[in-house]
């Protein structure tokens, strides 16, 4: 796609199901990849992966509910790689506990890990971006949860529904800077996560068939469905979308 290669792109939760395939497909468009995740052991295989295919790209340690040590992490990577000129949202964390029985520090976890990370990582981004005057993209990732519900995913589903409000805010204050923001929202799709949200529901494979059904397309998502759309977002071919929210779930969710 236009306007990638070469471009610094951050991808958080890079380490992960679909974090890893979106920082395999910019590295095959060009772009220099920061592989950004708590756990840098599977960073560092991502990063080991790209490099073996002639790709670049770099690990960034960071736990992205520290607003501090975030900030730390941004000014690093652009004081050793370059100025950050595409970032992508991607961290997150679920578990299905029904609303009544969840507790305060699980809404903190899950607020912490879903929402807060956002703000934390998208600030110093956003400002540097601003300051340069170049423009940019933020690319970040909801849920189908967050446009319409999903029971046992009550604060989930609204921290979701947050970022796709503060994606289309920015998007409205930042217009004139050049930087555009969207939304790419997942449907079920098969990770880690699905599987401990699944176990921790009871029936995996009831669940698993349940979901399955529920989707037009007849199938669960894969982590290699979204990239496409989160790259074309990151592109010069989406230079005049911003405020837009695309759901990648095989028609499960439909909005008109």
């Amino acid at each position: 796609m236009r306007g990638l290669n070469g471009k610094v792109v951050v991808i958080t939760g890079g380490g992960g199901g679909i974090g890893s395939a979106t920082c395999r497909r910019f590295a095959e468009e060009g772009a220099r990849v920061v592989v950004a995740d708590i756990d840098g052991e599977a960073a560092e295989r991502v990063v080991d992966g790209i490099k073996s295919r002639g790709g670049e790209a770099i690990v960034m340690v960071v736990d992205l509910t520290d607003y501090a040590a975030t900030g730390s992490g941004v000014a690093r990577i652009e004081a050793e790689f370059g100025p950050i000129e595409i970032l992508v949202n991607n961290a997150g964390w679920d578990l299905f506990i029904p609303f009544l029985k969840s507790e305060p520090d699980y809404w903190t976890k899950i607020i912490d890990i879903n929402l807060r990370s956002v703000l934390n990582i998208t600030k110093p981004v956003l400002a540097s971006m601003v300051a340069r005057g170049k423009g940019g993209r933020v690319v970040s990732l909801g849920s189908d949860a967050g446009r319409g519900g999903s029971a046992g995913e009550s604060v989930y589903s609204a921290c979701k529904a947050g970022v796709i409000a503060l994606s289309k805010t920015l998007a409205r204050e930042h217009a004139r800077h050049g930087v555009t923001f969207n939304t790419v929202c997942p449907g079920v799709t098969e990770t880690a996560m699905l599987e401990s949200f699944m176990a921790a529901a009871g029936d995996k494979e009831k669940l698993r068939a349940a979901f399955t059904k529920a989707v037009p397309l007849g199938r669960l998502g894969r982590p290699d469905d979204l990239p496409g759309a989160i790259l074309f977002l990151a592109s010069d071919e989406a230079a005049f979308i911003t405020g837009q929210v695309i759901s990648v779930s095989g028609g499960l969710t439909m909005h008109g």
